[in-house]
């Protein structure tokens, strides 16, 4: 019987994703992909590091524990390693008990075309190249940022943040902002308070974690003792009158237990140092530059207009992103 991915919450991961491979990802820039095999051989048996994504990848995991007889999550890594240099992913991930299986190692090839095989609801990479061509293809993908890693293994809790427009909806109202500015924006959204948003590329995503809530929703009730795991927030920069449009569009998507932060031009590190989120999704750097030093973070590149704008802004905030942990990067 074929395994029924089309029935699970899939999360698309690159190896350099989940684990610190910055050292390795050097040797293969300077030396190339024969020094780079060399260097993975050598460390086969030595586990990895963990990287940014990695406090996410570890608790999404973690809700095939609280249904077990679903096991509704799968995380596959789509690699443009070899399968010989696989072999070292694979057992930083026994030795972290990160139950990956699955996936797709593509030898230099790339990783993108495969997203939709896997039946994925994003694909999160460190790769810049990789994102700017999943991203051109229509599909979901976000750059995974360097910046914080740590994580509490004592905190058992799922925290995921979100922002708003640009990620779950799209971008026609902040195309309205930019053009009007905030007065023109808030009538706008007002007059359209009663109309649901069109997606944006997280939206898939965002609506199957809303079926874990419901899950855990129904098991609180069930049980007062329980207390749910999930916590999901959206992390905006509206304020109120804009919140309406909002909330008609989650009521619309079937969501209802999200946190919602209206942060109106205040800095949503602010939020995001509190809330503690194992990851935060935005589409602007401006949130981006700050948030990625406190807390894990994706950048989702939306809106662009053509393949030459996405390619330099995707490298741009890489290489800054980048050069903000480590100055004396180039």
């Amino acid at each position: 019987m074929a395994y029924p991915i089309e029935r699970k919450l899939v999360v698309a991961v690159s190896s350099r994703a989940v684990f610190d491979l910055e050292d390795a990802n050097r040797v293969f820039d300077q030396e190339g992909i024969e020094a780079y095999r060399s260097y993975q051989r050598e460390r086969l048996d030595e586990r990895l590091e963990r990287g940014v994504a990695f406090p996410f990848v570890k608790r999404l995991l973690a809700l095939n524990d609280l249904y077990p007889a679903q096991r509704p999550v799968e995380v596959v890594v789509l690699s443009r390693n070899s399968p010989e240099t696989g072999r070292r992913f694979f057992r930083s991930c026994k030795e972290y008990q990160l139950d990956i299986s699955r996936g797709a190692f593509l030898s230099g090839q790339d990783p993108y075309p495969f997203v939709d095989a896997f039946n994925a609801s994003v694909f999160l990479s460190a790769n810049a190249d990789d994102v700017v061509a999943a991203t051109t293809a229509g599909l979901p993908a976000g750059l995974v940022l360097p910046g914080a890693t740590k994580d509490d293994d004592s905190d058992h809790d799922f925290r995921i943040a979100f922002d708003f427009d640009g990620v779950l909806a799209d971008d026609k109202a902040e195309i309205v902002y930019g053009d009007g500015g905030l007065d023109l924006f808030h009538k706008h959204e007002v007059e359209k308070s009663a109309v649901p948003h069109d997606p944006g590329p997280l939206k898939d995503l965002f609506t199957k974690i809303g079926y874990f809530q419901r899950l855990e929703a129904k098991r609180a009730a069930e049980d007062r003792s329980y207390r749910p795991a999930m916590r999901v927030a959206i992390v905006t920069a509206r304020n109120h009158p804009a919140n309406e449009r909002l909330v008609t569009t989650l009521d619309d998507w079937g969501m209802h237990a999200a946190e919602l932060f209206l942060m109106g031009g205040i800095e949503k590190k602010r939020v995001l140092e509190v809330f503690k989120p194992h990851i935060f999704f935005d589409d602007q750097r401006v949130h981006l530059d700050p948030a990625s030093a406190v807390v894990p973070s994706v950048w989702i590149p939306f809106g662009f207009r053509n393949r030459e704008q996405l390619e330099a802004a995707v490298h741009e905030v890489a290489t800054k992103a980048q050069q903000a942990l480590d100055p004396q990067a180039p």
